[in-house]
């Protein structure tokens, strides 16, 4: 029987489980978001995201499996997020991953976020070989990776300050939209003129970027408008934010593309499902929508690259919370 990885994700608010084979066939998905839950916040609170997981993690791990019409006797290894992420959420995964690999005598993996998201990419049925260029953009990091291998990557750049992600919702609240914000961004934008306001793109060294500054341009905007003035003109401030966002990614990955020589691009994350950025980016390889965010395919994915720890080795094993 093909050997199977079993991955678990539980880094912020999704909890994830899926089973993927040894040739990155997806057998299995499930993830159960609780962006419902944390909308009222208007973001996500650690505290009740650990106590959703600890209720949601059993079931999801339960119907991947079943999904996949496998048993825990039939999983080779299992792969699960051990950071960066919010620690409490991160422990509740790693904690069932550590009590299913005890149980069914099975080694584990524990497995970057980050990594997880580029190993998106290796995934059936048309995976991307390495060597290519990458931008990674979610919630919480926006890095320019070179890829080298399946192992790993070097960062190019980062973000100074703000996520794209973090940007997208900051400026979501900014212009009383619901969340997540980059969604809500995303379709309020297409009913608005992108040239409509002229925001800046921070100009930083070498390929790394920085969203504050035009944070603060939309505040400015923002308030130099009545609420009448705002009601007719959010679209366009929605279009015109969204595009400042996209003009800075897409400038570092070219640049860094160029830099590289590499003549394959791609985008990962969260963001990565902006529809105007797969437009400005038309020959850049993405990930299908459904696994640009969180998801534990894309945990499977790596862990089928990374090394493997036995009992009772990863007992010792703790999250983290950053890079």
């Amino acid at each position: 029987m093909r050997e199977l990885v079993l991955g678990i994700e539980t880094s912020c608010d999704e909890t994830a489980a899926a089973v993927v084979d040894h040739d990155g066939i997806v057998l299995s998905s499930i993830v159960a978001s609780q962006a419902d839950l944390h909308a009222r916040y208007g973001g996500v609170v650690p505290e009740i995201a650990s106590r959703r997981h600890l209720e949601l993690v059993a079931p999801v791990i339960r119907a991947a499996l079943e999904d996949a019409s496998a048993e825990l006797g039939d999983i080779g290894r299992i792969g699960v997020t051990q950071g960066p992420g919010l620690v409490g959420a991160l422990l509740v995964g790693l904690s069932a991953a550590k009590a299913l690999a005890w149980a069914g005598g099975i080694p584990l993996v524990p497995v970057d976020h980050l990594r997880g998201h580029v190993a998106t990419l290796y995934l059936a049925p048309d995976p991307l070989a390495p060597p290519f260029t990458c931008l990674l953009a979610s919630g919480g990091h926006t890095l320019v990776l070179s890829v080298r291998d399946r192992t790993g990557y070097d960062v190019l750049g980062s973000t100074l300050d703000d996520a794209a992600g973090e940007a997208f919702d900051k400026g979501a609240r900014l212009l009383g939209l619901g969340y997540p914000g980059g969604a809500e961004i995303d379709r309020l934008a297409r009913e608005g003129d992108p040239e409509a306001f002229s925001f800046p793109v921070a100009r930083v060294p070498g390929h790394d970027l920085s969203f504050s500054g035009l944070k603060t341009a939309l505040l400015y905007a923002v308030r130099d408008l009545s609420e009448a003035e705002l009601a007719v003109r959010r679209a366009d401030l929605a279009a015109s934010y969204q595009r400042a966002i996209v003009r800075a990614l897409v400038g570092r990955l070219h640049a860094a593309a160029r830099e590289t020589g590499d003549g394959t691009i791609a985008v990962v994350g969260g963001v990565s499902a902006n529809s105007e950025l797969r437009a400005a980016l038309p020959d850049a390889r993405f990930v299908p929508l459904s696994l640009c965010t969180d998801n534990a395919a894309m945990i499977a994915s790596a862990a089928r690259f990374a090394r493997s720890i036995e009992s009772p080795g990863y007992l010792g094993l703790d999250a983290y919370a950053s890079v």
